[in-house]
Formats: structure tokens, C-alpha cells, sequence
């Protein structure tokens, strides 16, 4: 049995108000919402999942959308900035999107500018590779990277961004620590990642084979404040296992080295096992499947409110606690 992670499955992050969360991802940035449920553990706020045509694990960003939060603090013990990759020659047009629908791009983390200067300003080079850093309406700290890497990818027809530039899932994600040396032994000898560079502080993991997908980089802030949870803040980092005897295999493992992992929690898309690495980020382990699929005809994912089985008896009251939401036009 394989002791590793295979590479990010999603993302969850904190936002504020549902419907401008719709409007950015599926509209302006062009993701499939492909599962309009709730969160399973507070089942009066949604569960928004955006991801390519057909939810493939690794393409997938989702929220929680809890307006009531205060804004996110950035700081050590959290995931600081999500990743996405797009095929190395859209850098242009999202740098041209972005700009005309007036989202701030460029870097806010002393940066340097650089990168593809023809592709316009605000973009850096990161280990070898274009970026774009920019922020969604809440401030979640976002990336469009250039990558020509092959992975799973199935393209969105409805999607006001054209194939030839959608988003391909997730990339990489960011971590401050205040000491990184637990976190790098839970990286490399608890889930199997790989080194792979070293660049302004920044010290980049790989999983399973590498590539697009598979990364997380960390940096060490010893002097850096605690993060805190809120609006336009990563919620939790999940990765892909291939079956709940892959993740449980894993559990043992973090198990062993005092982690606390949770059981295993069925999410009826997925099956997952949650712990906190030891700089505080909240990990997933996430399983393949069964997939999005499970209960929804695939040409219809994320048109209607979709509650795993036990919350079905609760229907009437989850629904009349949550906002009516509407996607953009032609992507229904």
C-alpha cells in the first residue's frame, strides 16, 4: 500500500456573500459550479464547489459563504494564497479580463515584478514559472499560473472564458510557518512529498510525481502573528488519495506521529480524514470518489440545491435559511 499523497483534491475557502462568490468564479473567472450544497457541519450556510466541466478532483476551489464573518487574517499556521494553473499562453487575456472587470492584480508580498513583461504589468516569476497574483472580492489572496503541464482536465462549454484559456484546476498552495522543520517532516515522511526548489525563502513540495497540481510551498516567518480564519481566508487544504484504504493507511501513519486525525467522515461525494499539520493549517485526505456524479446528472451539476441523504429529512428548513442564489447567464 502506497504511503503518499497523489496531489491537491480542493480547496475551501471562507467567502462573503454567496452571490458575489458565484459571480466572480463562475462568471468572471469562468469555473464550473458543479455541487450547490451545504456545509454538512453547519448545514445553514452553502457549500459552493467551482471546478472544470466535470468536477475533476484536483480542479476544484470551494467556499463557504458565511457574510456575518470578519475579513480573514493572513499570518502564520494558514494556507495564505491559492494557486491556479492556466495554459502558459492565456497570461494576456486574464491579465486583460481581470484589469477591465477592475480586479487588483500584481504582488502584495514584496514581490519583484517580472515574468512575461509583454503580457502586461503585474506579473512575477516564480521557480521558473509566469504568475499572476491577484484577489477576489473578499480578498482571498489568488494566482494564474502559465503551466503546459499535462493533468486531468475537462473543458466547461457553457463557460464565458473560452477553452483555450479556462482555468485547469489548482496549481500550488502557500504556507507561512513560524517553524517549518515539523511541517516539512509531516510533508516529506507522513505524506510522501518531495523537495522540489528553493527560491526566495519560499521551499516548494512536491506530490506523487510532480506537476501542476501536486505543490505546496512554505515559507518560515518566526516573526510573523497567527492567522485567523474569515472571509477571503483558506479554510482547509485537501489532498487526493486514491480509496479510503489509501487514507486509511495514511491516518495510521499521522496517527502514529501524534497528529489527532479524524475517523474517516463519509461527504457522500468524496470520503475524507481531517488533521492539522503541525504549523496549524487544516489538512484533507480525500478520496477519488464516488464524484459529483453520484447524484446528479452530469449536464445539470450545480443547478439546484443538492443535499447528501441524511439531510434530506431537514430539506425545508436548510433551504429557507439560505439565500436564493442565480448563476450567470449561459452557464445554466
Amino acid at each position: 500500500m502506497s504511503s503518499t499523497i497523489h496531489g491537491l483534491h480542493h480547496i475551501t475557502c471562507i467567502a462573503g456573500d454567496p452571490q458575489l462568490n458565484v459571480d466572480f468564479y463562475a462568471g468572471l473567472l469562468g469555473m464550473r459550479l458543479v455541487k450547490r450544497s451545504v456545509n454538512q457541519d453547519v448545514p445553514d450556510t452553502y457549500h459552493l464547489f467551482y471546478a472544470d466541466g466535470a468536477g475533476t478532483p484536483g480542479t476544484d476551489l470551494t467556499f463557504f459563504p458565511w457574510p456575518a464573518m470578519e475579513r480573514s487574517r493572513r499570518g502564520i499556521g494558514l494556507a495564505v494564497e491559492v494557486a491556479l494553473a492556466v495554459p502558459a499562453a492565456s497570461l494576456p487575456y486574464w491579465h486583460d479580463r481581470l484589469t477591465a472587470a477592475g480586479v487588483d492584480v500584481g504582488p502584495t508580498d514584496g514581490e519583484s515584478v517580472g515574468g512575461d513583461a509583454a503580457a502586461g504589468a503585474g506579473f512575477v516569476t516564480r521557480f521558473g514559472e509566469t504568475v499572476l497574483p491577484f484577489r477576489d472580492p473578499d480578498g482571498l489572496h489568488l494566482a494564474l499560473v502559465a503551466t503546459d503541464d499535462d493533468r486531468p482536465f475537462v473543458p466547461w462549454d457553457k463557460s464565458a472564458v473560452p477553452v483555450a484559456h479556462q482555468i485547469r484546476g489548482l496549481h500550488a498552495v502557500r504556507m507561512w510557518e513560524r517553524d517549518m522543520g515539523p511541517t516539512v517532516a509531516a510533508l516529506t515522511t507522513l505524506l510522501g512529498m518531495t523537495p522540489a526548489g528553493v527560491e526566495d525563502g519560499w521551499h516548494r513540495y512536491a506530490a506523487g510525481s510532480g506537476g501542476s497540481g501536486t505543490y505546496v510551498d512554505v515559507r518560515e516567518l518566526p516573526e510573523e502573528r497567527r492567522g485567523t480564519w474569515g472571509t477571503g481566508g483558506v479554510h482547509h487544504v485537501a489532498w487526493r488519495v486514491d480509496d479510503v484504504a489509501e487514507g486509511t493507511a495514511l491516518r495510521e501513519i499521522v496517527e502514529d506521529a501524534g497528529l489527532r486525525p479524524s475517523p474517516v467522515i463519509d461527504r457522500f461525494w468524496f470520503e475524507s480524514i481531517y488533521f492539522k499539520e503541525p504549523g496549524g493549517t487544516l489538512f484533507e485526505l480525500a478520496t477519488e470518489g464516488p464524484g459529483f456524479g453520484r447524484d446528479e446528472d452530469m449536464a445539470h451539476l450545480g443547478e439546484q440545491l443538492i443535499l447528501p441523504p441524511w439531510l434530506e429529512v431537514h430539506r425545508g428548513a436548510i433551504e429557507g435559511a439560505l439565500p436564493a442564489l442565480v448563476l450567470p447567464e449561459g452557464s445554466r
